[in-house]
């Protein structure tokens, strides 16, 4: 439990640092074209003061629509994120007022210069500001080549109406130099960091799916305990009551015994439930096999057990011996549940560095095939998750008529684990 609570712990300080790395570089990027506007954008429009009215109109037009593209940027940093990552696509509709002021500012800049309204330094300095809310959200948008052609057709857009308009060559190198210099930095500083924080949620993604995962997987481990704890215990007590009804009806005082009996089966379902719920409880071979014979001989059923003081028994390693308990229980179950059986054999022996268990009775009949796990019509999922248990230590299991009305269920379980190590608890020979 103290595990669970640092594990969810963890998480949620991983996920905390991630959520905080995500608003810095969003309020970055966001932050990024007001900075340029109240640099860039602010200050070489200063110059338009000195050059009359026309040019002070055209510079304040220039910058109101520039912090009006300011806001609408913001708006869109969210969604473009969104889009990059493949989360939703980003609406289209969402572009056309910001590409709109992009040429409506466009066309105030080359008015500064027509008119004179702003020197030559200032106006390239301006065009630094020029096309950068624009491009923060739409570098996210289309893939890096686009990108690039785009912004080498708006360049060009911009310096042949520049020329158009008598711009001396010199100007116009610095517009272009200006031109790379801002697409190149809306480049490296918004791409890399779309990309780092996608790369980062997509791990988070795969951590919240994996401990998905892992309850699904103890679900699955619960239910299958739980079908194997209760199964026998409830076929117990079924036969039980069924012959204490029948003493019962007869006036035998015996009728007593079998409801305690079952009363007793009862509480020890009970504890063994707490059990599993706890996670403490492990099948016990040699419990099991004591077990699964006196259940059996009460059923009237004849059964033999052998090879249980033997290496394939008590030499086994524990995990060895918990997974063949449980096949013990099963078997037992199905016994009882299944065919009409008088006569039952249970036989360890242990063969090419495996132990094998074998269960056989006499009770196989023409539904002798359920219960075997397979997902037949009726079918049950007591060997099928018996198979998962084996699977898990390199073992197998089978379960099918065996000839002559016989019906056989053998689990194999090698002594060592996959990959060549011991099983835990492995007994050496010396130490046997």
């Amino acid at each position: 439990m103290i595990g669970r609570v640092r594990g969810w712990r963890r998480g949620w300080q991983e996920r905390t640092k991630l959520q905080r790395i995500d608003l810095y570089t969003r309020v970055t990027l966001c932050s990024l074209p007001w900075v340029f506007l109240l640099s860039w954008g602010l200050l070489p429009l200063g110059a338009t003061l000195d050059h009359g009215p026309v040019a002070m109109a055209l510079g304040a037009a220039f910058f109101a629509v520039n912090a009006v593209q300011c806001v609408l940027s913001n708006r869109n940093v969210a969604p473009a994120f969104a889009h990059y990552r493949g989360a939703e696509p980003f609406p289209p509709r969402r572009l056309r007022l910001p590409a709109a002021l992009l040429v409506v500012l466009t066309g105030l800049l080359v008015a500064l210069a027509a008119v004179g309204g702003i020197d030559d330094p200032g106006l390239s300095l301006l065009v630094l500001d020029l096309p950068l809310a624009f491009t923060v959200p739409y570098v996210l948008l289309v893939p890096v080549r686009t990108y690039l052609l785009h912004c080498a057709a708006f360049g060009v857009v911009v310096l042949g109406l520049l020329a158009a308009v008598g711009a001396p060559g010199g100007l116009l190198f610095g517009v272009a130099v200006s031109l790379l210099v801002v697409v190149l930095l809306v480049l490296v500083s918004t791409r890399p960091s779309a990309w780092s924080l996608t790369v980062m949620w997509q791990a988070e993604e795969a951590r919240d799916m994996q401990a998905r995962l892992a309850v699904a997987e103890e679900r699955l481990r619960f239910g299958r305990d739980m079908h194997d704890v209760l199964g026998r215990n409830l076929a117990v007590i079924a036969l039980k009551s069924e012959l204490a009804v029948e003493l019962a009806q007869r006036g035998n005082a015996a009728a007593v015994d079998q409801m305690v009996e079952v009363q007793r089966i009862a509480r020890a379902s009970q504890q063994e439930v707490r059990d599993v719920v706890r996670g403490y409880r492990e099948a016990d071979l040699p419990t099991e096999l004591l077990g699964a014979k006196g259940v059996l001989e009460a059923a009237g059923i004849t059964c033999t057990v052998e090879g249980a003081d033997g290496p394939a028994g008590i030499g086994a390693p524990p995990a060895v011996q918990a997974a063949l308990g449980w096949v013990v229980r099963e078997a037992a179950t199905n016994v009882l549940r299944h065919g009409d059986p008088r006569v039952c054999v249970i036989r360890l022996t242990t063969t090419a560095g495996a132990v094998v268990l074998e269960v056989e009775n006499d009770g196989a009949g023409p539904g002798a095939g359920q219960g075997d796990g397979s997902g037949a019509a009726g079918g049950g999922s007591g060997l099928a998750g018996l198979r998962e248990r084996l699977a898990a230590l390199g073992g197998s299991l089978e379960a099918g008529p065996a000839g002559d009305g016989l019906f056989r269920v053998t689990a194999t379980v090698p002594l060592t684990a996959p990959g060549g190590r011991p099983s835990p608890g492995t007994l050496s020979t010396e130490d046997r």
